[in-house]
């Protein structure tokens, strides 16, 4: 079995400014934080002497790879990112960053957030822009009636609010 995994796609390249906020303060936090206590419990361990029995010095050089991966990550999909802070012109649409509250046939309401997809936490409501509710609703206006594909088939959901933050 091989450990070759294919790149993951990028997604579409906004964010919100919050979304932003959030990936700079993990950025800063691995490299100013992280990564300096790692390094150092590595060059503690590697003093120990020999390193190709210490489990110390194993695990920590592979948190310092997985750390550099991660900046490296985060340094490239920050430059390639644009900041969407503006508001629509037309705030009665649905376009990326609103808040939209919907209703399904059986009358259950959802609120989600439309962001970038290295934002998407479904725990907090905020749903990627490529995903096909997102993709269902942008454009959409208030009341509309939105047909949306999903695993389990089509659905119709009604939108219900739109908010900008």
């Amino acid at each position: 079995m091989s450990r070759y995994r294919p790149p993951r796609t990028a997604g579409t390249a906004l964010i919100t400014p919050e979304g932003e906020a959030r990936m700079r303060a993990e950025l800063h936090e691995l490299w100013h934080v992280r990564r300096p206590q790692v390094t150092q419990s590595v060059s503690e361990a590697a003093a120990q002497g020999d390193r190709s029995e210490n489990a110390e010095y194993t695990y920590g050089k592979k948190m310092l790879r997985e750390i550099d991966s991660r900046v490296r990550f985060l340094t490239k999909r920050l430059e390639a990112l644009k900041v969407v802070s503006e508001k629509p012109s037309d705030p009665n649409k649905v376009y990326f960053g609103a808040w939209v509250t919907i209703e399904d046939e059986d009358g259950k309401q959802s609120r989600y957030r439309i962001v970038g997809p290295d934002e998407l936490d479904l725990k907090l409501g905020l749903i990627s822009i490529d995903s096909p509710l997102a993709r269902a609703l942008i454009g959409k206006a208030l009341d509309a009636e939105v047909r949306v594909q999903t695993p389990t088939g089509e659905q119709f959901v009604y939108i219900v609010a739109i908010e900008y933050p």
